[in-house]
């Protein structure tokens, strides 16, 4: 450890159960964040502030105007930029003593172990359930520790899974909640503050594996309530029959949104070849203000109100859902197949990807 690197954790290296011994430990280790949003934002920034010594970032999206009320790691001038690159060159400014491995692909089944094998700690920063079950699974193929985090409203979870054989993701949460059940952020909403303070509770647990110090939070869920300031902790046990899996699974059959999915490319050629489709919006007004397809004749049904304006919408044609990035128009187009609904299909990428 150079001169620098001493001055720079000196307030680590005098803090008892830490040393120098302890930061050695932090430079040596290489954790992965899965998810450079709203939670990936705040366990970046103090993991490499930390001193850990490779980290990597999987990300596939880009920084929109609205992630900056949360995702502090960002500026307006990055809107429209990769989020996993442009954290990099955030990152690096902040400590150039770390390694930082960007991911832009999205993490899928065929990429997910080769990308996970070379990393100490998994760190999941996703906001869908069939990624979560993913990556819960990959990390027991591969037996690494999972730091888990996610947040509702004004209310924040975080667990530590798979650590020295602790409990696992399916332990707390065997079955995922229905298509309907599972909204995000901007459908919903969400306290600017609630994902900080979930993304440093998740570094912190890092920062205690990696260093031992401290109590980790395993076979336990930490749960708190921004609007009350009130933390609870549930203990949970591990079933032994979630440690037999061998590979992956249809995950977004598992989860209930197995939807048919269109590129923009492909939704452009039937615009140009006038084909008979029905585009629907699921995004919120101020969204559609911003941008839309009106001019080939898209509806506006936001994804909370589509149950109740399905009186809008024939069944007499295949109908395209699109939403800004991609996941409402997947629940929409779901919910839609429930209906009755039968050529459905998700615009891939959303708004983003159609220019």
């Amino acid at each position: 450890m150079t001169s620098e690197e001493l001055t720079r954790y000196d307030r680590h290296i005098i803090l008892p159960g830490i040393g120098l011994e302890g930061q050695e430990k932090l430079k040596q280790a290489k954790v992965l964040v899965i998810g450079a949003g709203g939670l990936g934002c705040p366990v970046l920034q103090y993991l490499v502030a930390a001193g850990v010594g490779t980290i990597g970032i999987v990300d596939d999206d880009k920084v929109d105007i609205s992630n900056l009320q949360r995702q502090i790691l960002y500026s307006t001038a990055d809107v429209g930029k990769p989020k996993a690159t442009t954290a990099v060159e955030k990152l690096k400014a902040l400590n150039p003593f770390c390694l930082l491995n960007a991911y832009t692909d999205r993490l899928t089944a065929s990429n997910a172990l080769n990308i996970m094998a070379a990393y100490d700690i998994i760190v999941d920063g996703s906001d869908n359930f069939p990624t979560r079950y993913m990556v819960n699974d990959a990390c027991l193929m591969l037996n690494k520790p999972l730091v888990f985090g996610s947040i509702f409203k004004f209310e924040g979870q975080v667990a530590v899974f798979n650590y020295k054989g602790s409990a696992t993701y399916r332990c707390l949460y065997p079955e995922p909640p229905s298509p309907e059940e599972m909204p995000n952020c901007s459908e919903i909403g969400v306290l600017g503050v609630l994902p900080g303070i979930a993304g440093l509770l998740q570094a912190n647990e890092v920062i205690k594996m990696i260093t031992g110090v401290g109590e980790v939070l395993a076979n336990r869920l930490l749960r708190f309530d921004a609007l009350s300031m009130s933390f609870d902790t549930f203990n949970f046990n591990l079933n032994l029959a979630n440690l037999a899996i061998k590979g992956f699974s249809d995950y977004e059959q598992f989860c209930g949104v197995p939807v048919n999915e269109i590129t923009a490319e492909e939704l452009r050629e039937k615009i140009r070849l006038r084909e008979n489709i029905q585009i629907i919006d699921v995004r919120e007004p101020a969204e559609y203000a911003e941008k839309n397809m009106s001019e080939h004749g898209s509806l506006l049904i936001p994804l909370g109100e589509l149950a109740q304006n399905l009186d809008k919408i024939r069944k007499d044609l295949p109908l395209v859902v699109h939403c800004q990035g991609g996941g409402r128009s997947k629940r929409a187009a779901a919910l839609l197949q429930q209906a009755g609904y039968e050529k459905v299909f998700s615009l891939k990428g959303g708004m983003r990807g159609f220019n």
